[in-house]
């Protein structure tokens, strides 16, 4: 049996926490301190078993590929810093707009949101706290299809993250594609 490929872009701004997230996922939760994935081993691939069907998803992360836009993607992860105020602001100023122009399937290609360094998030911030609903608000304005947050310093809810990311990709590889009908999901 051969596996289905999908493939995944991580975008967002420089240090949000991608390459983290990724390196999470592959160490698993019990391997402290994260050894981080390098560069040159993109795409990161994991191969995951649902039902009676094998994926091998290949991650593409925005800090290597310098031309990311000649990528073919399935799936885009816009991924933000929860602690960053700027960092949810350039989500919706600056990223979604990029995957607009770069990508021709555009308006069928889902659009999943990720906060990343949820461990990070402060009532103190001068700025103020940006809570999970002011995020998921803007994720709907925004039109994804889902939104997840996670730390993967703590590896808090990285495990439910990684898998609503695979049932995203693993719907686009049915006929119905990976998009939601109704706009962005929470799970």
């Amino acid at each position: 049996m051969e596996d289905s490929v999908v493939r995944l872009l991580l975008v967002g701004d420089e240090k949000c926490g991608k390459t983290t997230f990724l390196s999470r996922v592959k160490a698993g939760d019990e391997i402290n301190p994260i050894p981080l994935l390098r560069d040159i081993d993109q795409p990161y691939t994991f191969t995951v078993n649902m039902s009676s069907n094998r994926y091998r998803f290949e991650f593409y992360d925005t800090s290597s590929p310098e031309n990311w836009r000649l990528l073919d993607p399935d799936v885009i992860i816009i991924c933000y810093d929860i602690s960053q105020r700027l960092s949810l602001i350039n989500m919706k100023r600056y990223w979604i707009n990029e995957v607009k122009q770069a990508f021709s399937r555009r308006d069928f290609l889902p659009v999943v949101i990720m906060g990343l360094k949820r461990d990070l998030r402060s009532e103190d911030d001068p700025n103020g706290i940006i809570y999970p609903q002011d995020a998921y608000r803007m994720a709907q304005e925004m039109r994804a299809d889902r939104y997840v947050e996670c730390s993967a310093v703590t590896g808090e809810l990285i495990r439910p993250a990684f898998e609503d990311i695979c049932k995203t990709a693993i719907a686009t590889t049915t006929e119905g594609g990976g998009q939601s009908e109704g706009g962005c999901t929470i799970m």
